[in-house]
């Protein structure tokens, strides 16, 4: 017995060869887009996996600690390169040099330590500056034409010292100034009457040596 035309419920009758090809092809627009978002979350899940790899992969250690500079090695460089003595200031353990190299103001190279303290709560700063055969005002303009307040002895050496407004002369507090023979030492910056005192009493001596050189 040959069987009829399946009834559609929804229709309650067979469905005409348009209708069966207009589902048809409905059902495969569904089954296309179904797969479409499968894709697309498979490929997100599978970037997401790459991602993950990355972040796990790539060693999260610090940084390495910069290597420490040697002030009397950079100094004895600059010693040979320019043919003159150069002082090499050295301060206690809660300081550390953040760098050591000539720099210019001007007309006037300096040889300059900058130091820092080495606590991370600590702040402040300290340089100390070997003016080469600087002249009486370049103290002065690199302390933004300020004026010495009075004089200390520290070690034999007299100092001209300064007390500094931080607003004008860009953050420096205190300041002290010597001749070195032909050449100025500078050391100022924002630190405490200790630490400048520190670094006077280290560079003594070779204040006294370029002084007995230029005679």
């Amino acid at each position: 017995m040959t069987r009829g035309p399946r009834i559609v419920a929804e229709l309650g009758r067979p469905e005409t060869p348009e209708e069966t090809a207009d589902r048809k092809a409905e059902s495969s627009r569904v089954y296309r887009s179904s797969q479409n978002v499968r894709n697309l979350i498979a490929a997100l899940l599978a970037t997401l996996a790459v991602v993950v790899v990355i972040i796990f992969a790539v060693p999260r250690g610090t940084p390495p600690e910069r290597e420490p500079i040697d002030v009397a090695a950079v100094a004895g460089d600059i010693a040979a390169s320019e043919g003159r003595t150069v002082i090499t200031p050295e301060l206690s353990d809660g300081w550390v040099v953040n760098n050591a190299r000539i720099e210019g103001n001007g007309p006037i190279r300096a040889f300059t330590v900058v130091y820092a303290p080495a606590g991370e709560d600590e702040r402040g700063f300290l340089r100390v500056a070997q003016g080469f055969d600087a002249d009486e005002s370049w103290a002065a303009r690199v302390l933004s034409g300020a004026a010495p307040q009075d004089t200390v002895t520290i070690e034999g050496i007299t100092w001209e010292r300064y007390d500094l407004d931080p607003d004008r002369t860009g953050n420096i507090t205190v300041a002290l100034e010597t001749d070195a023979g032909a050449d100025t030492v500078l050391i100022y910056g924002a630190a405490s009457e200790k630490a400048l005192e520190e670094t006077a009493r280290s560079v003594a001596d070779q204040i006294t040596a370029l002084r007995k050189e230029a005679e």
